[in-house]
């Protein structure tokens, strides 16, 4: 799904449009609703909760449609604009709402992430990156491989000067189960160029998120 930028060409000159990335669902096989359905009635009975009753009826079809919206990113343009005024300072889309499902017990994370580049010969509408957030979350995940999806994405995509992404989520799997540590938050982070190299512009990402620079 690479789209790749020419050159900057010279000051003189237009900077081309370039058209926008249609980005959809990952490959896969089509949600079977009604196998779904099935699959969780035989679940519940097997852990020994009876669906007759009236209000657990229709418990089954629900987990289903449930756990199919989770895992159905809505499709959506990548649309950027050319940087027509030089822009160089940092872009920094704070505390965009995240929810995802653990892959090791596909039980809900949910959190927020901050999402910030440093911008290079286009920018990105603004909204794209709770997209590109998204896009990634929908599917069963670990917290750190999300974190450095999103962030290689927008780095192949944009090919800005730097990306930095900041993930701060609460796991049920480990507040509502095992351990049950209630309130516990896990935090990661990826950086790349600049936001990574550069002293000055990691300090700055990481100091409005929140983080120490």
């Amino acid at each position: 799904m690479s789209q790749q930028y020419a050159a900057l060409p010279p000051s003189s000159e237009p900077i081309p449009q370039a058209p926008a990335l249609h980005v959809v669902s990952p490959a896969g096989q089509e949600a079977d609703l009604p196998a779904a359905e099935q699959a969780a009635a035989q679940f519940l009975r097997a852990l020994g909760i009876s669906t007759d009753s009236e209000s657990l009826r229709g418990t089954p079809g629900r987990m289903a449609r449930a756990y199919a919206e989770l895992f159905s990113p809505r499709p959506f343009d990548l649309t950027t604009f050319p940087n027509d005024e030089g822009y160089d300072e940092l872009v920094l889309a704070r505390n965009i709402p995240l929810r995802s499902v653990c892959e090791h017990h596909l039980l809900p994370f949910v959190g927020t992430a901050h999402i910030g580049y440093l911008p290079g010969r286009r920018i990105l509408g603004l909204s794209k990156l709770a997209r590109i957030l998204e896009h990634f979350a929908c599917r069963p995940q670990v917290q750190e491989r999300l974190t450095k999806q999103v962030a290689d994405w927008v780095q192949s995509q944009l090919q800005p000067k730097g990306v930095g992404v900041v993930i701060q989520a609460e796991h049920t799997c480990m507040t509502l189960r095992g351990v049950q540590a209630t309130g516990t938050t896990t935090m990661t982070s990826t950086l790349l160029g600049l936001l990574r190299t550069d002293a000055r512009s990691r300090s700055e990402f990481l100091t409005l998120t929140g983080l120490p620079g």
